[in-house]
């Protein structure tokens, strides 16, 4: 027995003395990947939201999702968080009476939960089978069943805690938003913006959004603005010529044209802080909010991403198969020093 837990404390023993060795060196984080110049994403404006979920009902039907219930009677979809088979959701703060609307105290806001399509996302560097992958034109973080293996890293990884696994499923797999890319070339763009009717969610560049959000948040509270909705379209994006697809359908760049859908609304208080813009590295969804983020239940996050040091390390510990190999030789000798005496002790006792 005593030869035995000798071997268990030598094993572990050696292993930490072999992950020490290869770690002595320290791994100098790459710098973080920034945003591609012509990255789509999404501007989610809390003070627009209305709470109706027209988006949440447009996502299920785009990506051919199943309901969820979380009520007995089963009448209608009640996801209360995004799951394998519900990629977007609106959730609701609440605070005392509830008296106004995107009021900390005493009020009432909604937040837009989905993929937030990182600009050097956690999942990607994560997965060992590139099943996760990131667009190098739209930056749209896309994924690939054929390819995963089930492993979850993906969902471990990512702070955000998107990414989700179909534990019901016979064959596994992961859901998340992508943007609806499926869509794209068919001139269509993520179907939740697409039914926004208060243009709370809006589609576009992640460029162009970031200007809308630093446009609205020099707006004063009250006055009257112009709110676009639907897909954000730029000046280029005004000035291309329109063409028309093999049903005659109009197309301006790709997308199909749509009328202007703009409208004018009071503007609202926002917090002086675009989330997204800097979070993370940056990323192509962002938000905006007359509540604190933290409260609305966005993490509080570095500006730099984890996956740029997470994956330095991991390629610092496991490139050429180091750091298996370093472990592999130290068990291998303790265990060759602590099995001899009981080969040599059972010898002695047969003779």
């Amino acid at each position: 027995m005593g030869t035995r837990r000798d071997f268990l404390k030598g094993v572990l023993a050696g292993g930490a003395a072999a992950t020490a060795g290869v770690a002595s060196t320290p791994a100098a984080a790459r710098d973080t990947r920034p945003i591609p110049a012509e990255a789509l994403g999404l501007l989610y404006d809390g003070n627009l939201c209305v709470g109706c979920k027209a988006c949440v009902a447009a996502c299920k039907t785009a990506n051919e999702n199943p309901p969820e219930f979380s009520i007995a009677d089963k009448l209608w979809d009640t996801p209360l968080d995004t799951s394998g088979y519900t990629f977007n959701i609106i959730k609701m703060y609440r605070n005392g009476t509830m008296d106004a609307k995107d009021q900390e105290v005493n009020g009432f806001a909604f937040m837009k939960t989905s993929c937030m399509h990182c600009g050097d996302p956690s999942c990607v560097s994560a997965c060992p089978v590139s099943a996760m992958t990131k667009d190098p034109v739209t930056g749209v973080v896309g994924y690939n069943p054929d390819k995963c293996i089930g492993c979850r890293y993906c969902v471990a990884a990512c702070p955000f805690g998107i990414p989700k696994y179909q534990y019901d499923s016979p064959t596994g797999r992961i859901g998340k938003c992508e943007l609806c890319r499926h869509r794209h070339n068919e001139g269509h763009y993520s179907a939740c913006a697409e039914v926004c009717p208060t243009g709370a969610t809006l589609f576009g560049r992640t460029e162009d959004l970031l200007a809308e959000a630093k446009r609205r948040l020099a707006m004063k509270p009250g006055e009257m603005n112009r709110f676009p909705r639907g897909h954000l379209l730029s000046a280029a994006d005004r000035k291309a010529r329109v063409t028309a697809d093999a049903k005659g359908v109009k197309m301006r760049n790709g997308w199909r044209e749509e009328p202007d859908q703009s409208y004018e609304t009071q503007a609202g208080k926002y917090l002086p802080h675009v989330y997204g813009e800097k979070e993370y590295g940056g990323t192509q969804v962002l938000k905006l909010s007359g509540v604190n983020f933290q409260k609305m239940g966005m993490p509080d996050l570095p500006p730099d991403a984890a996956a740029a040091m997470s994956e330095t390390i991991q390629h610092s510990l496991y490139g050429g198969l180091l750091m298996p190999f370093a472990v592999l030789g130290a068990m291998t000798y303790v265990a060759k020093r602590n099995v001899k005496p009981e080969d040599e002790a059972s010898g002695k006792e047969g003779s």
